[in-house]
């Protein structure tokens, strides 16, 4: 499975587990371009059956739901849905 990058502000740790077709996922991933944050990202609908599985296996530690955007913060911090607020206040914007 390859993780997407996408260049910035190195602000710690920043993982976006997200959907392709998913409008607050690509919110979120425009909300960290815009205040140039560098994170990675993984569009889990994209994936093969056994990379998705494993992968969710890694949501539902942060996310019980399984529900998308998730966003891990550090290994430390998740915010689950678009919460502008909190994504910016957690990455000191």
């Amino acid at each position: 499975m390859e993780l997407k990058k996408v260049k910035g502000k190195n602000r710690g740790q920043v993982m976006l587990y997200a959907l392709s077709t998913c409008g607050w996922c690509r919110k979120t991933k425009s909300l960290l371009e815009e205040l140039g944050v560098e994170f990675s990202y993984v569009d889990v609908d994209l994936l093969s059956a056994s990379e998705k599985k494993e992968i969710m296996k890694e949501v539902e530690k942060w996310n019980p739901q399984g529900s998308f955007p998730t966003l891990v913060i550090d290994r430390g911090r998740c915010i689950v849905g678009f919460k502008d607020d909190q994504i910016r206040e957690a990455l000191g914007e």
